[in-house]
C-alpha cells in the first residue's frame, strides 16, 4: 500500500557530506510523519530525526547542528541532509513513513535502509 524506495547512501571522508532521499508511492490517503532511522552493526536501530507533515522536525542529539531533514509534501518525499559527517555517523539509514489509508487505517512503511560509511 505504502512502498518506499531510498536513495543516497555511499562512502565519504570525515567531514563530508551526503544527501538522502526517500520517496513513498502507493494507495494511501496522506503521508503524515516521516522519519529516518539509522542501525549500526551490533547496535540496535535509532530514530535519527522526524517531520511531521507539518513541517515540524526533531533530532537525536548527536545530530543536531550537522543533520537537516525536510519534506516535500506534492511528491511525498522526505530528506536528510547530512553535512560534517564523522565515523560514528557509519551505519545502514533506514527512512519509514507514516500513513493514513483510505478508509482511516494508519500504516508505518519502511524503506530498504542505504548503507552510508564514513571514513576516518
Amino acid at each position: 500500500q505504502v512502498h518506499l524506495v531510498t536513495s543516497g547512501g555511499g562512502l565519504v571522508q570525515a567531514g563530508g557530506s551526503l544527501r538522502l532521499s526517500c520517496g513513498a508511492s502507493g494507495t494511501f490517503f496522506s503521508i503524515n510523519t516521516m522519519r529516518w532511522f539509522r542501525q549500526a552493526p551490533g547496535q540496535q536501530r535509532e530514530l535519527v530525526a522526524g517531520i511531521t507533515r507539518g513541517g515540524d522536525t526533531n533530532y537525536e542529539d548527536s545530530v543536531k547542528g550537522r543533520f537537516a531533514i525536510s519534506r516535500t509534501n506534492a511528491n511525498n518525499t522526505v530528506y536528510l541532509q547530512m553535512n560534517n559527517l564523522k565515523p560514528e555517523d557509519t551505519a545502514v539509514y533506514y527512512c519509514s513513513a507514516h500513513a493514513t489509508l483510505h478508509g482511516g487505517q494508519t500504516y508505518t512503511s519502511w524503506g530498504e535502509g542505504t548503507q552510508v560509511t564514513v571514513a576516518s
